[in-house]
């Protein structure tokens, strides 16, 4: 078929030139704009020759036709319907696009309370990530320093200036949650922070007052205050807490008093319930989360490696996995029951691994161009640990690579569990997961890694690809 022959199947097929509003081409595709979005034969485009793939719009189409194909289609186009060509500037790959589509739509439909509680949480510790992550890497490597050198440089000034900022980070990290969680939640920030200071063990802390026969005592338990108990966990929920009591104040208060009296009743309310609540339940849910963590490290030891590898990416897939932030930023924590050190994360980070393993044995064994195509754009940066287009662009669609990528993955959960792969920050997967472990264990890590690669792959070559579904997926 020539370009004018493309030109008008495709005119056709979407209504033909009465219903077309725009038309714009970018690097690969020919961008349709229609008045009436039914008319198009969504079917007959995908099948149609020279079209590589299909993104639907709520208000029109968008033709795939590749590089510089998609300049002659288009201007053919043009001529037909009279309607200058537009053209716009493409930044990212095509397969990053598709994956920002498939996503969006998978959410959708899977959004409810639960996600968008999640979303809320995640949005308080984003902006924290950098901090925690540089926090992190500073204590890891200064517990190696100090074991590896004899602690040889614990008077130098500016050795302690560093590990200061490691310090300050994870000791203060209550109040910059309280503060955030407060935000997120449409309250003062600082109430937030305020609040969230209650979660901090500073000697000078007047509920903390004592002398040689006397302590502060609470009521009910009549013991003293220990601000640790709850943790972060606790400046969490009395961030989003405080977010609330301001509003409720605020309803009721006259407008003349409400710049003195709504911060400093919200204050008064928040202490209370802080300390005699939130405190206590943010310690009974941390001692759970660290239970949990514990049983399916250390008593179900390769088989909890296993499940939690394989059953993370569905967990991401609908947007769940925003519920480890804190845990993961709790795990990671100098004064925690692991001393920074976070044994989940890296069983978690093999679940990429099995993705990669199985867009390889897609890429080698399929003879769809379209998908070799997408895998191939995909492939790098999943291996690089950003796995979002290789899982939204293709092996979710398809359904059973999915499956079989998840379940390869569990042998480089298997393995982290056997050499005790221990993270000393966040933000970084894939092989750039080896910057993050513990020192030492580099090798480790990728050599599960590469276990995960292999399982995936030998799970998809020989059961995940199903050469009809990827025709009606991505064409013949």
């Amino acid at each position: 078929m020539k370009y004018e022959d493309y030109a008008k199947n495709v005119l056709n097929l979407v209504g033909g030139k009465d219903n077309v509003i725009s038309n714009v081409t970018c690097m690969t595709r020919l961008r349709l704009r229609v008045k009436d979005a039914s008319k198009i034969d969504v079917d007959a485009i995908r099948k149609s020759e020279g079209v590589l793939g299909i993104v639907e719009k709520d208000n029109g189409i968008q033709v795939v036709f590749g590089p510089g194909k998609v300049d002659e289609v288009g201007r053919a186009f043009s001529n037909l319907t009279g309607i200058p060509l537009g053209s716009v500037s493409e930044d990212e790959d095509d397969v990053r696009e598709l994956a920002k589509e498939n996503k969006k739509e998978n959410k959708a439909k899977h959004s409810g309370p639960v996600q968008h509680f999640l979303e809320h949480i995640a949005n308080i510790f984003v902006p924290l990530l950098p901090g925690i992550i540089a926090a992190g890497l500073i204590n890891g490597l200064s517990n190696v320093i100090n074991v590896a050198s004899n602690n040889a440089y614990q008077w130098d000034w500016w050795y302690q200036a560093i590990r200061t900022m490691g310090w300050g980070l994870f000791t203060f990290l209550p109040i910059y949650v309280g503060f955030n969680a407060a935000k997120e939640f449409k309250g003062t920030p600082i109430l937030g922070g305020i609040i969230g200071a209650m979660s901090i063990a500073i000697p000078s802390m007047p509920l903390l007052l004592a002398d040689k026969t006397h302590s502060v005592l609470l009521p009910i338990t009549g013991k003293a205050f220990n601000p640790g108990t709850g943790g972060l966990l606790a400046a969490l929920m009395m961030g989003i807490i405080v977010a609330y009591i301001e509003r409720a104040v605020n309803k009721y208060m006259p407008n003349l008093f409400k710049s003195f009296f709504t911060p400093l009743l919200t204050l008064i309310i928040s202490a209370f319930l802080s300390v005699l609540i939130i405190q206590p339940l943010g310690e009974v849910l941390t001692n759970g989360i660290y239970y949990i963590m514990n049983f399916m490290y250390t008593s179900l030891g390769v088989v909890g490696g296993y499940v939690l590898s394989a059953g993370f990416l569905p967990i991401v897939s609908v947007g769940l996995h925003q519920a480890l932030t804190p845990i993961h930023v709790m795990l990671n924590d100098p004064n925690g029951p692991t001393q920074g050190i976070n044994y989940l994360l890296p069983i978690l980070m093999m679940a990429g691994g099995g993705q990669v393993g199985a867009g390889f044995a897609l890429y080698l064994k399929t003879k769809n161009k379209r998908l070799k195509q997408l895998t191939r754009d995909s492939l790098p940066i999943g291996i690089l640990g950003v796995g979002e287009p290789l899982m939204y662009a293709v092996t979710l669609p398809l359904g059973r690579p999915f499956v079989t990528a998840c379940l390869g993955a569990g042998l480089g959960g298997i393995l982290s569990v056997v050499f005790h792969l221990g993270a000393v920050t966040q933000g970084v997967s894939g092989l750039f997961g080896a910057l993050i472990v513990v020192p030492g264990t580099q090798l480790q890590y990728i050599i599960a890694m590469v276990a995960a690669y292999i399982g995936g792959f030998v799970l998809t070559w020989f059961f995940g690809v199903d050469e009809s579904r990827i025709d009606e997926v991505y064409g013949e």
